[in-house]
C-alpha cells in the first residue's frame, strides 16, 4: 500500500511517500526552490520521493490532501459575508488564490500524478496535525492536543489515539484560537505573522509580564480549558493588512517599528548591530516597552495551553500526550505543561 501526503498552497509546502505504514521518504519544497516557506503545488518534493521509491505516480494506491478546502471555502465565505463590506479587499485578494488554485486541487494532483481522481482523498486538518504526532510517537495510547491558527474550522482539538485510532472528541472554532492571538501580538511586535512568532517568544525573556490584566481582557479562559477572544480587539478576519484594530492599540501602545534593532539594557548592544547609537538609552526604553508585552502574551499562553492540558487529562486520565500544531511549537510552554500537569511523557 502506497500513500503519498501532500501539503500545499498556505505555506511550507511538503510531500511524504508512506510504503505499508513506513516512511519512505519527505521533503519540503524550499528545500528545492530555495524560495523559504514556498506554498506552491510541491512538485519538486513529489518527485523526490517517488524517485526515492523507484516508482511513478500511477503506482501510488492513494494521494492524500492534508485538509479539506470546501470546508475551508465555506468558513471564508461566511465570514467574508459576516464581515462586509469591511471584509471587501480581503475576500477580493483571497478570490485570486482559492479560484486559481484551491479550490482544483483535486484536479492538480489527479493531472500531476496521472492518478484517477477517485485515489484522492483529503483529511481534516487537525486530524492530519493530530497524526503527525501520534502515529510518530512511540505510544499506543494517548491524549492528544492540537493547536493552531485555524484549519477549516477547528482551531484547537482534544482527543485519545489508541493503537490505529485517532478520535478527537472536543474542539474549538474560528475566531477563538490561541494561534491567532499569539501572531496577532507577532504582528504587534514588528514581526511576520507565521514566520516571527519564535522570535515574540524569544524576546519574552526581556522583559516581565507588566501586561497581564491587558492582555486577559482580550482573551477569557474558561474553567473547562476552553477560551474566547474578544472580536472587538482583532482584525484578521477582515482586514489583509492589520490582524489587531484600534481598541488593541489602545491598550498596549503604538506597534513597534518593524525589523527595528532589538536590544534591552539587559541584554547589551552587540557588536553586529555596528555603531551604538546616541540614543542608546531612549531605544533600550523603547525595547524594554514592547520586551515587557512579549513576556506578557507568552505568559498568557502558558497558561492558557496549561488550562486546556489540564482538562485533557481530567477528561482522559492518561500520562502520555501528543501534541501538534503551529501552537505546540512554543517550546518554553511545552516544558511547563510536562512540569506542572500530571502528563509525564510527551
Amino acid at each position: 500500500m502506497r500513500i503519498l501526503g501532500i501539503s500545499c498552497y498556505f505555506h511550507d509546502a511538503a510531500a511524504a511517500l508512506l510504503e505499508d505504514g513506513a516512511l519512505v521518504a519527505a521533503a519540503e519544497e524550499e528545500r528545492f526552490t530555495r524560495k523559504k516557506h514556498d506554498s506552491d503545488f510541491p512538485e519538486n518534493a513529489i518527485a523526490f520521493c517517488l524517485d526515492r521509491a523507484n516508482i511513478t505516480g500511477k503506482d501510488l494506491d492513494y494521494a492524500v490532501f492534508y485538509e479539506k478546502p470546501f470546508t475551508k471555502f465555506d468558513r471564508l465565505l461566511r465570514t467574508s459575508l459576516q464581515g462586509f463590506p469591511r471584509s471587501y479587499r480581503m475576500f477580493a485578494q483571497s478570490m485570486k488564490s482559492w479560484l486559481l488554485d484551491k479550490l482544483w486541487v483535486k484536479n492538480i494532483i489527479s493531472k500531476h500524478l496521472g492518478i484517477d481522481s477517485s485515489k484522492i482523498l483529503f483529511s481534516e486538518h487537525h486530524i492530519s496535525h493530530a497524526a503527525s504526532a501520534y502515529f510518530c510517537s512511540p505510544f499506543e495510547e494517548a491524549a492528544i492536543l492540537t493547536l493552531d491558527g485555524v484549519g477549516e474550522w477547528s482551531t484547537t482539538t482534544m482527543g485519545v489515539g489508541k493503537g490505529t485510532n485517532l478520535d478527537l472528541t472536543d474542539e474549538l472554532h474560528f475566531p477563538h484560537s490561541i494561534g491567532l492571538l499569539y501572531s496577532a501580538f507577532t504582528a504587534f511586535l514588528g514581526f511576520e505573522v507565521n514566520e516571527g512568532e519564535y522570535k515574540v517568544m524569544g524576546m519574552a525573556p526581556y522583559g516581565t509580564p507588566k501586561y497581564l490584566d491587558e492582555v486577559w481582557n482580550v482573551v477569557v479562559q474558561q474553567g473547562d480549558g476552553s477560551f474566547w477572544l474578544d472580536p472587538k480587539y482583532f482584525s484578521s478576519h477582515y482586514s489583509t493588512k492589520h490582524a489587531y484594530t484600534s481598541k488593541f492599540e489602545d491598550l498596549f501602545g503604538e506597534p513597534r517599528v518593524p525589523d527595528a534593532p532589538f536590544f534591552t539594557k539587559e541584554s547589551g548592544y552587540p557588536d553586529y548591530f555596528g555603531t551604538r547609537p546616541r540614543n542608546y538609552d531612549d531605544l533600550c526604553e523603547y525595547n524594554q516597552h514592547y520586551a515587557d508585552i512579549a513576556a506578557s502574551i507568552q505568559a498568557v499562553t502558558e497558561e492558557l495551553m496549561l488550562g486546556i492540558a489540564l482538562a485533557l487529562h481530567r477528561q482522559t486520565g492518561l500520562s502520555k500526550l501528543c501534541m501538534a500544531g503551529g501552537v505546540a511549537l512554543n517550546s518554553v510552554a511545552n516544558s511547563r505543561i510536562l512540569k506542572e500537569t500530571p502528563f509525564d511523557e510527551m
